[in-house]
């Protein structure tokens, strides 16, 4: 890869903002990482670096998780992305950059706008979270935000929060990482980077964990929203003039 270091850079920036803002660094990574390999390429290195991440926050936010939102947004979540990882071979990478990009921008605009917007903590709805988180993620590689906003409804601590989002997360990309080798998304080639993107995802954690110590969440979740919006704005015109 020609730029690598700053593939590196902008992979730690993705950790830092996804372990704050408790939506996941593929929300980031994937369209950052887009610009550098081939969509699918994306999806399964995005998967792989993931696991890691994952392993990560729960060892540094392991004091507690909620076991009933595990099982009810973890299981339709780990099926339906398993469902999603298999339509995605079927897809052209130029209509997944679209959707992610479109997906992006309306989720962005969706939490700024509609601040105080949320769901009403039942389990029907945690379900639905889960199935709709897993299916986006399993097609375009991040379902994140969907899993965030179906958590955030339940009020839980910040502790609670990410270690409960990263166990259902390790169980969404261990299971589309499967899928994803088998469709031929991981390629040798791109190997290399598994212990990179391995170091990033601790550094990157242990940065997010000492910034939620010092800055509120509330301010720099809207921080991430803006972010988010403009990577999206920029995929899609990535897509469309070039």
């Amino acid at each position: 890869m020609d730029y690598l270091l700053l593939f590196i850079l902008l992979a730690l920036i993705a950790e830092i903002f996804g372990t704050i803002g408790g939506f996941g660094s593929s929300l980031f990574f994937v369209p950052v990482a887009s610009f550098f390999l081939d969509f699918h390429s994306v999806l399964g290195i995005t998967a792989i670096f993931h696991v890691s991440s994952n392993i990560t926050k729960i060892a540094f936010f392991r004091k507690g998780f909620d076991k009933n939102l595990v099982i009810w947004v973890g299981i339709p979540a780990v099926i339906f992305v398993i469902i999603g990882a298999y339509i995605s071979k079927f897809l052209q990478t130029t209509i997944l950059e679209v959707l992610l990009a479109i997906f992006l921008i309306i989720i962005s605009l969706g939490f700024i706008i509609f601040k105080n917007f949320s769901i009403k903590p039942t389990i029907r709805n945690s379900i639905f979270g889960g199935i709709f988180s897993g299916l986006i993620a399993g097609i375009v590689g991040t379902g994140g935000a969907i899993r965030g906003i179906t958590l955030t409804s339940f009020n839980l601590s910040i502790q609670t929060f990410i270690a409960t989002s990263a166990i259902i997360d390790l169980g969404i990309d261990a299971s589309r990482s499967v899928i994803y080798y088998l469709n031929g998304y991981v390629h040798n080639h791109d190997l290399y980077l598994i212990p990179i993107l391995l170091t990033t995802s601790i550094s990157g954690t242990y940065i997010g964990k000492l910034i939620l110590n010092h800055i509120s969440q509330k301010k720099f979740k809207l921080i991430v929203l803006i972010l988010i919006l403009v990577t999206g704005v920029i995929t899609f015109f990535k897509f469309v003039f070039f």
